[in-house]
């Protein structure tokens, strides 16, 4: 077992490969590349791994190996390896050998790989510039350093271990100094409190409108140990939506839809003209979008004066989304949660939601629809997190939870937010499992604790105008000691007497000085 491939070994090979590219490309753009190389050797591995079984089990019989290969995951055939792009990593032409090879892996496997490099291009000179001989030596360095790591299954310890690593490269992306990297990856921790809240039960449907690169996803898809869920997602941006479609295949989650577009403006998640609804929705959406409305403004018609509509209305949606209230145009945080509560299942749907604090407690159009949310029994919880846990920001969010079908009129409060609810970081807070134990139970138990969590009921909620500022239902306030007023007449004599011996000695040596 001594030379099985570990994590460690591939988070090694992946920062190597990151070198190679320091200082030439920016990280947020040569992130594509080397996660795309990844992608490609793990496949090659496996298939390799699979032919050489094959060749045993039918004596070197091509025909029926073939065959046996035709049904696997996927395919590849000679010039999409990573064995024949290693073979030809000196070519002048190698950017163009690697294009050819991502496209047969998508043409050999377009059922779950459709488009999955094609906002990539390892020909493209936005990137590699136009000095050609930089470029394939660059080629050539990424290719010798995915040469020395073993992806073959029997080789890797666990099944997770590639789709582990992949993650755990998203998130050095995420976390890179300076990069706006937070908008596709939610910190581990986060997601699997999200999960836990939803509780994810077999056959379940699962769907993330704003799902990044798939890890909120896969958190909830493992609560069901069986794996009998449906996923759903959508994502706006074509690189985000690539490494999505990636993550779910490495983890093996092959039957998952993961659709590309603007999740407001252009919702996919519509079968036979029939809005989709799901049991479970999570999301970390972009917190307080600007301009959300802008796609649904440029299909607009011109208004009764014929100009062109300038200004959101709840009849440019087909689906109603907004019905209860139109959010404004430069926060977008309630489309989403009104986009999502439109998506919840009617009897058991259960939804948890990342937003930043400013949705508790905005006036406005914002307090119109807080209020209807709270009034319609949909808001099961509030949970305050603690402030700098997410990547590209300090700023504290929270966790609303949403339930369909609700037995009970109040909300629950929980408050993360208080020294020892957390682990501070140099750079980053981090939620510890005894943390997120501590909330999970919290809101299972739903009882009162002090400074920690408290059951507001919809009275109460009411008469605080359906403001939901944490602070309004949990009291974190801490008295301060009385203080002993003799105690601190005493001192005061002391230091007093003290003072007034150190001057005299002061006093005796500038005598002294003759000052």
């Amino acid at each position: 077992m001594w030379n099985m491939t570990t994590k460690a070994d591939i988070e090694r090979v992946l920062w190597s490969a990151c070198d190679s590219f320091r200082g030439k490309i920016d990280s947020s753009r040569y992130k594509d590349y080397i996660l795309s190389m990844l992608f490609v050797k793990y496949l090659s591995d496996v298939s390799k791994e699979k032919r050489q079984e094959y060749m045993r089990q039918y004596e070197n019989d091509e025909r029926r190996v073939e065959r046996a290969m035709s049904r696997e995951r996927f395919t590849m055939d000679g010039e999409s390896t990573f064995d024949f792009l290693y073979e030809n990593r000196t070519a002048t032409d190698i950017g163009q050998k690697i294009n050819v090879a991502l496209s047969h892996i998508e043409d050999h496997n377009s059922s779950k790989l459709r488009g999955v490099f094609r906002a990539i291009d390892f020909n493209s000179q936005v990137d590699f510039g136009e000095d050609v001989r930089a470029k394939n030596a660059t080629l050539r360095n990424l290719l010798e350093d995915f040469n020395g790591i073993d992806l073959r299954p029997s080789q890797l310890g666990s099944a997770d271990i590639i789709g582990d690593a992949y993650e755990y490269m998203i998130s050095n992306f995420a976390s890179d100094a300076g990069k706006k990297g937070g908008e596709f990856f939610t910190p581990s921790q986060v997601s699997e409190l999200v999960a836990r809240l939803v509780n994810p039960q077999e056959n379940d449907r699962i769907y993330d409108p704003t799902c990044g690169s798939g890890g909120l996803l896969l958190k909830a898809y493992k609560k069901v140990p069986n794996g009998k869920v449906a996923v759903y997602g959508q994502e706006l941006n074509a690189q985000t939506w690539a490494l999505c479609t990636m993550n779910m295949f490495l983890h093996n989650v092959d039957d998952a839809k993961i659709w590309q577009g603007d999740t407001l403006s252009n919702p996919q998640n519509i079968e036979n003209d029939e809005w989709m609804t799901f049991q479970v929705v999570v999301a970390n959406p972009p917190f307080s979008l600007d301009k959300w409305d802008s796609g649904f403004l440029s299909n607009a018609g011109l208004d009764a004066k014929g100009k062109k509509q300038e200004k959101m209305t709840a009849t440019l949606d087909p689906w109603r989304r907004f019905d209860w209230g139109v959010p404004p145009a430069s926060k977008g945080d309630y489309a989403f949660v009104l986009h999502m509560l439109k998506c919840l299942d009617a009897n058991n749907g259960r939804m948890a939601i990342v937003l930043p604090h400013g949705v508790l407690f905005r006036g406005a159009s914002e307090g119109k629809i807080r209020q209807q949310i709270v009034e319609l029994n949909l808001l099961d919880a509030v949970i305050g997190l603690p402030a700098n846990l997410f990547y590209g920001t300090g700023i504290p969010a929270c966790i609303l939870v949403f339930r369909k079908n609700r037995t009970r009129r109040d909300v629950l409060f929980i408050d993360v937010s208080g020294d020892g609810n957390y682990e501070k970081g140099k750079n980053q807070n981090i939620l510890r499992d005894i943390d997120l134990e501590k909330i999970v139970d919290a809101y299972n138990s739903r009882e009162n604790i002090d400074k920690y969590s408290y059951v507001a009921s919809y009275d109460e909620i009411k008469d605080n105008d359906f403001n939901l500022n944490i602070p309004r239902y949990v009291d974190t306030f801490e008295e301060e000691e009385l203080v002993d007023i003799d105690e601190v007449k005493t001192n005061i004599t002391s230091i007093e007497a003290e003072l007034a011996e150190v001057q005299a000695h002061m006093k005796k040596y500038l005598d002294e000085l003759g000052i």
